[in-house]
């Protein structure tokens, strides 16, 4: 049975980054737990402080991730080898972007409202992450045909608009539509003709000279703000935690 399920569910040469999907969301899942936990003095975890060294997951999540991706790299994608790496690998990913937020700002902001970038992060490469378990490709790559796969022009021109469109909704201030927009090019597109963010480098770029638009973008901002951000956060603080007031 699990045999037919290896060979007729799971694409082939996927199964690496199945089980590196699953040990990383499961490693952040118990991470934010043991934390949790850790904050609220309840349970017998402690913070790890060798001579009065407070040593944070991240450490040991390098060691993991650097473990796990030279492993795979010389092991290749078959084997059992290779699903140890992916744990190894996906283990430490948790590990490490659990606490993203600590490395951006290069301070000890878990429990503070930048801590949530973590968590937002985490979302992010799982949303990436299932797409390519999904079977997408970047850049719209997988809606080619095989006949139009070997005409190369076709080819470069597929991954030039839609790099294009990405690129556009990045510069407009829509970091996420132009992460997802990367391997569904309908979301890319979606954030490139909308208007830009009020702070975006485009809105500083060519809303300068026009205050309508310039205005529209302030008001559209502000209400997508309002609308939006209360039931972002409100998710982030279900995941990772309220942060300290």
């Amino acid at each position: 049975m699990g045999h037919w399920w290896y060979r007729n569910v799971i694409e082939p040469g996927k199964l690496p980054l199945l089980l590196a999907l699953a040990s990383f969301v499961l490693t952040f899942a118990v991470t934010r737990v043991i934390t949790r936990l850790i904050r609220a003095g309840k349970g017998p975890f402690r913070n790890i402080t060798p001579g009065g060294l407070h040593v944070h997951h991240v450490v040991p999540g390098v060691v993991l991730m650097v473990v796990g991706g030279f492993s795979a790299l010389a092991g290749g994608r078959h084997g059992y080898g290779s699903g140890l790496a992916a744990v190894l690998f996906g283990t430490g990913v948790g590990l490490v972007l659990d606490e993203f937020a600590l490395i951006l700002h290069l301070d000890d902001v878990y429990w503070t409202e930048e801590g949530t970038k973590s968590v937002e992060i985490v979302i992010v490469t799982v949303a990436l992450v299932g797409l390519i378990l999904a079977g997408f490709s970047p850049f719209g790559v997988n809606e080619l045909s095989a006949e139009e796969l070997h005409n190369r022009f076709r080819v470069v021109r597929t991954v030039g608009v839609n790099f294009l469109f990405a690129l556009v909704a990045l510069f407009k201030g829509k970091g996420r539509l132009a992460v997802i927009g990367v391997f569904v090019p309908f979301v890319a597109l979606f954030g490139a003709v909308r208007l830009a963010r009020p702070n975006s480098p485009w809105a500083r770029r060519f809303y300068r000279r026009r205050p309508k638009a310039r205005a529209r973008a302030k008001v559209r901002a502000y209400r997508h703000d309002r609308r939006w951000s209360r039931l972002r956060r409100r998710v982030q603080y279900v995941i990772g935690g309220a942060p300290n007031r």
